[in-house]
C-alpha cells in the first residue's frame, strides 16, 4: 500500500470524525510543513502559529477533500496560502519565491500569487484587521486573553506561558486554540470581502 493510499485511509476516516486519525496526519507532516513554511517565515515561533493555523484551516476543510491530489500535496497549498495570508497581513515579505523541492522530491511553487504588500488597498485592509483584532482580543475571557497575548504580543513559547500562567502546557495549548477561533470568528466576515482571500 503506497503513502498515498495510507493517507487517503486517514482521510477518509477523519472525514467521518475519526479525530485521532486526523492527528495521525498531523504528527506525520507537522516538522515537514514547517520546513517547508520556515522558507517563508524566519521566526520559529511564528512558524509554529502558522503551521498550526495551517492544519485548523486543513481540518476545517477536510469535508470538501476529495482526492484529486495527495493529501500532503492538498496541505502544503494550505500552509502556503496561510503563510502568505499571514505575510499579507503583517505587512511581512516572503524570505524567497521559486520552487521549493520537499525532501519526496515533490515541486513546490512558493512564489506563485505572492500579493503585492504595498499597495493602498493593502494598506487599509491591514488597518481594518489591525481594529477588528483588537476588538476581538478585548472581548476575549481574561485567561484566553492572557494567553494569546503572551504569545503573539510577547512571542513566549507555549512553555513559558504554561509557567507564567501556572497551568499544564495543554491547557495553554487550549487557551491559544480558542482566542484564535474566536479572533478567527470576527475577522472571518472581513476577509471574506477582500478578493483572493481564504480563511
Amino acid at each position: 500500500m503506497s503513502e498515498r493510499d495510507i493517507d487517503q485511509q486517514l482521510v477518509s476516516r477523519a472525514q467521518r470524525g475519526d479525530k485521532r486519525a486526523f492527528d495521525f496526519l498531523v504528527n506525520k507532516y507537522q516538522r515537514r510543513l514547517a520546513r517547508l513554511l520556515s522558507r517563508f517565515i524566519r521566526d520559529p515561533a511564528e512558524i509554529e502559529d502558522v503551521t498550526q493555523e495551517a492544519f485548523i484551516k486543513a481540518y476545517r476543510a477536510l469535508p470538501s477533500f476529495r482526492g484529486d491530489s495527495a493529501f500532503y500535496t492538498w496541505l502544503y497549498r494550505i500552509g502556503i496560502n496561510t503563510a502568505k495570508n499571514y505575510l499579507s497581513a503583517s505587512g511581512k515579505r516572503p524570505l524567497l519565491s521559486g520552487d521549493y523541492e520537499d525532501e519526496d522530491g515533490d515541486t513546490v511553487d512558493l512564489s506563485a500569487q505572492v500579493p503585492d504588500l504595498n499597495t493602498p488597498e493593502t494598506e487599509y485592509m491591514n488597518r481594518q484587521i489591525v481594529e477588528t483584532v483588537n476588538r476581538a482580543v478585548e472581548a476575549l475571557p481574561e485567561e484566553l486573553r492572557m494567553a494569546i497575548t503572551l504569545r503573539e504580543m510577547e512571542g513566549m513559547s507555549y512553555e513559558d506561558i504554561a509557567l507564567a500562567m501556572d497551568c499544564p502546557i495543554g491547557t495553554v495549548r487550549s487557551r491559544i486554540f480558542r482566542a484564535r477561533e474566536a479572533i478567527s470568528a470576527q475577522l472571518k466576515p472581513l476577509l471574506d470581502t477582500a478578493k483572493n482571500k481564504r480563511w
